[in-house]
């Protein structure tokens, strides 16, 4: 149980406290409603580019690493297709730093052309790398553009296009931050050994007089139905054929995404997963293969990628993946294999719920679910799954017409 206080500053920023006095540390996450499902078409991968922006100085603070690396402390940040998240950690002592920082930059974002043109720079350079000239690195552009026909997720958090950030303007910039990076669209986490009194003075100081925004609410066209099977066929300059397949599945507040996530770790979750076990070890057609999924708030997609081995035909692999999939659709899985994905789950939370920072990061994202008491009640979510409920998701879910598949092919 992660217990926590929360309340809520006059402008609409929500503050959420949890005190760990075992830890000398204190924890500072700033997450924003705001991904790159936010985006419009023409003018894309804009909350990533942000991600590097909010760390390019403020008007009051030139710096934003130094005088938090000055306070003992160290800071990251993530965007995906849903939401952006700012994290930071120092000494408790030195919570105040903390709070002056990201104030700082929610309230007053330095926007400069110089600004502006460094981080342009850094993001068009990872793009080049990670998705142009790496093996592999273009099929999740490929393939969501494939599976989304009308939702945003069908472009990378990276971006649809490396000319989108390139011809990036000031004021489109200046028109995103003012519309997204409010506290009326933020949610702030303070976790450690720090005390709920404290926390309400030092957010009313440094956040309370920041003007709150309009707050942001989504129109999003939701996907509709996938009714027929979608296939391309690609060849590239890579070591190995590699097949990726996806599935349309629940949204992440719908309890079949519970029954999804435990039926990709049957499927594909490790060495002693079906497919891993029946096509790498037994038949030997695939080097590696996985399943697994993105978490996306709506509605997101199951995938199946593997790496064939050398000389092993596509569609031969292709088939091996059918069987299994076809096992799981028409016989019922065992209470013994289900109950070890679910041991299996238990222990990653509380794992993952060991670090204080983690415990920050997961309050701000069951609070942007809508209540961060969603933390605790989880894993009983996964509990309530059956070995019906399994068969019945992968007759929903795994089905040819709801299927994207892509041949990747090597040259």
């Amino acid at each position: 149980m992660v217990n926590f206080d929360r309340f809520e500053l006059s402008n609409g920023l929500k503050v959420l406290v949890h005190q760990d006095l075992s830890t000398p540390m204190a924890v500072v996450n700033v997450l924003y409603d705001v991904g790159a499902r936010d985006e419009v078409e023409a003018q894309t991968g804009f909350a990533h580019l942000f991600e590097h922006l909010m760390f390019g100085g403020s008007v009051n603070i030139p710096d934003y690493d130094e005088p938090l690396q000055l306070s003992g402390g160290e800071n990251n940040a993530y965007t995906t297709n849903d939401l952006t998240n700012y994290y930071c950690q120092l000494p408790a002592e030195n919570l105040e730093t903390a709070f002056w920082l990201e104030s700082d930059r929610m309230l007053s974002l330095a926007f400069s052309k110089k600004s502006l043109d460094v981080q342009r720079k850094v993001v068009c350079e990872e793009f080049k790398e990670h998705y142009i000239n790496k093996p592999f690195g273009d099929v999740w552009h490929m393939m969501r553009d494939l599976a989304y026909k009308v939702h945003p997720y069908k472009w990378m958090t990276i971006g649809k296009e490396l000319s989108h950030i390139e011809n990036a303007k000031l004021e489109d910039v200046k028109n995103f931050f003012s519309k997204h990076y409010n506290p009326s669209n933020a949610i702030l986490v303070v976790a450690g050994n720090v005390q709920t009194a404290q926390v309400q003075l030092l957010a009313e100081k440094w956040f309370g007089s920041i003007p709150s925004g309009i707050k942001y609410h989504r129109n999003i066209l939701q996907e509709p139905a996938q009714q027929d099977a979608r296939r391309m066929t690609v060849k590239r300059n890579v070591p190995m054929d590699a097949i990726y397949k996806t599935w349309h599945m629940a949204s992440r507040l719908d309890q079949d995404y519970y029954t999804t996530d435990l039926l990709t770790d049957i499927l594909g979750g490790g060495a002693s997963s079906r497919l891993y076990q029946a096509l790498v070890k037994e038949k030997q057609l695939f080097a590696h293969i996985n399943c697994y999924h993105f978490g996306s708030l709506d509605r997101g997609l199951l995938t199946i990628e593997g790496q064939l081995v050398k000389g092993v035909d596509m569609k031969q692999a292709e088939d091996a993946i059918e069987e299994e999939l076809t096992k799981a659709r028409e016989h019922l899985i065992d209470d013994r294999e289900l109950q070890k994905v679910k041991n299996k789950t238990e222990s990653v939370m509380a794992f993952e719920d060991m670090s204080v920072m983690n415990r920050a990061g997961s309050l701000a994202f069951y609070e942007l679910l809508g209540d961060g008491n969603l933390m605790n009640d989880e894993f009983q979510r996964y509990q309530q799954v059956t070995t019906s409920d399994l068969q019945r998701v992968a007759k929903e879910v795994l089905r040819e017409s709801n299927s994207n598949t892509i041949w990747y092919m090597a040259n």
